[in-house]
């Protein structure tokens, strides 16, 4: 993630635990659930608030949650009562430990030329046969958008982006427009992915 985006989640962090916490992801998470085993490991990749760190804990699995943003990381230990570890995702060094990965908009702040290095460390982070979700703004936009840099994808790219990790075997894209109220007019493509 660039630093002016952990810079914004570190300056508008509670602005931005009022605007997700209350998010349902219910329906999205079961179809991750599904791949994986009643308590199993989770990376809960850049989470926010800890909404879904807390919910995968409560359903009984064994959840590590993860941001860059120290305000974020101060906000969901509250909100979950776990320890959050605050890290970049470049500074990352698992190797072999989860069971699923959960990259809920997080990844949306990462330029393009980063993401084959990324999902390489996140293949690493992963368990034979580990599932990794992740979910991104459906467009064409690389670059600023106010305070913050993102990149937009199409379905398209994205299967093109997965098949050339070499990492992965996509399982599932699919896009939705509701999932985030605050943001009626943009569209997010889901992605369910499996390491190979």
């Amino acid at each position: 993630m660039n630093l002016d985006s952990i810079d914004y989640y570190n300056q508008y962090a509670a602005k931005v635990y009022e605007d997700t916490i209350n998010q349902d992801m219910g329906e999205i998470m079961q179809q991750f659930l599904e791949l994986l085993e009643e308590g199993d490991t989770i990376l809960d990749l850049g989470c926010g608030s800890g909404r879904d760190s807390l919910t995968f804990y409560e359903l009984g699995y064994d959840v590590t949650p993860l941001d860059a943003a120290e305000e974020m990381c101060k906000l969901a230990e509250i909100h979950t009562g776990l320890e959050v570890l605050q890290m970049t995702y470049e500074d990352m060094e698992f190797d072999d430990v989860f069971d699923g990965i959960w990259a809920s908009a997080s990844l949306i702040h990462t330029p393009k030329d980063e993401m084959i290095p990324l999902l390489d460390k996140l293949a690493t982070s992963l368990k034979e046969d580990g599932i990794l979700y992740m979910s991104f703004r459906k467009g064409e936009l690389e670059g600023f958008s106010g305070k913050r840099f993102f990149s937009d994808y199409t379905k398209k790219e994205l299967e093109r982006l997965l098949e050339n990790s070499g990492r992965f075997k996509t399982l599932k894209i699919w896009e939705d427009s509701h999932l985030f109220d605050e943001h009626r007019d943009i569209t997010w493509i889901h992605v369910l992915a499996q390491k190979k």
